[in-house]
């Protein structure tokens, strides 16, 4: 996170059907490490949907095994910390090595999931490997609950996650539950991720009336539709490199593509308590984010932060704006 993360974001609004609509938002560009990468969650005009407060959507790029100054190790990002979030790694193609201040150690490959909790405070490093290829994923940050931020941190790999057909659809889910299939991962709060790999023709999605809904396409183009309803029904196209914001009050979503697409659903109750997030930390109010970036670069942090066994640079925080 970075102070661009404040600047507002103009969407794109989708056509209106039933009384219905879909706001279609440009990701922007970052770059984390030496990667670039689309940043869709945060913007001014929407922090959260349920608790997922941060989407970055990665390659594809080709890596490869460094080799001097000349090699490219995909993603290298030192030990830094984190607050009052899980952290949430999907990937499409490649692998990253995941180390933190619990002694974890992991390589996440596509079709696996590493979610790490944050709870009071952890440290982590997200390293490239000997692997060269193509390297295509996703990071996501989930907000901690009051009732859970406070808590110890965690980690946990799943090497298998649940899979189900919906209409020409295959949905993978990553956390929550989607069409009878239920998720393994650790949830605080009420919701759903999953990622959606379409062959050419419609699915149909059942949802949850009291989620709300967003979808980030990460390969192709899909049409929104209100549910079964025909082609006029049909919402908007979201594309490559878009969030699609979808509300609350559906019961189902129907997704049409005339060519092969990958898209990630996100959904939850929505996030009541009110969050503030800067740099790598989340939290309640500017105090409390100055107070973990003061511990942070005390370095001590009091015990709050530990080491990483990590070959990269600490990553220092910028100061607080406010500061």
């Amino acid at each position: 996170m970075t102070s661009e993360d404040v600047v507002p974001v103009e969407g794109i609004p989708g056509a209106r059907a039933d009384g219905w609509a879909v706001e279609i938002t440009e990701s922007r560009p970052q770059t984390v490490g030496a990667v670039p990468v689309r940043r869709a969650l945060p913007i001014r005009a929407r922090r959260t949907v349920g608790a997922w407060c941060f989407v970055d959507h990665m390659g594809p790029l080709a890596v490869a095994p460094a080799t001097g100054a000349a090699g490219t190790r995909g993603i290298d990002i030192g030990p830094h910390p984190h607050t009052s979030l899980h952290t949430v790694t999907w990937l499409l193609a490649g692998e990253v090595r995941h180390l933190d201040s619990l002694g974890s150690e992991q390589v996440v490959r596509p079709g696996q999931l590493n979610l790490m909790t944050a709870g009071h405070g952890v440290v982590h490093a997200e390293e490239g490997t000997d692997y060269r290829g193509a390297l295509h994923g996703v990071q996501l940050w989930v907000a901690q609950p009051e009732a859970t931020r406070h808590g110890p941190a965690a980690f946990e790999h799943h090497a298998e996650l649940p899979r189900v057909e919906i209409g020409d659809a295959v949905a993978t889910v990553l956390v929550g539950e989607l069409a009878g299939a239920a998720s393994p991962a650790r949830r605080d709060t009420e919701m759903v991720g999953a990622d959606l790999a379409l062959r050419p023709g419609r699915a149909v999605l059942p949802l949850r009336p009291g989620f709300e809904y967003a979808l980030v396409v990460t390969e192709g183009a899909v049409r929104v539709g209100n549910g079964s309803a025909p082609a006029a029904g049909i919402q908007a196209v979201a594309r490559t490199g878009q969030l699609a914001y979808l509300g609350a009050g559906r019961d189902e979503l129907a997704l049409d593509a005339t060519e092969p697409a990958r898209v990630l659903l996100l959904g939850g109750a929505p996030f009541e308590e009110p969050i503030v997030m800067w740099w790598n930390f989340v939290g309640r109010s500017r105090a409390e984010l100055t107070a973990a970036f003061e511990q942070w670069e005390d370095r001590d942090g009091a015990g709050r932060f530990g080491p990483v066994a990590s070959h990269l640079r600490r990553i220092p925080a910028p100061p607080p704006p406010w500061r």
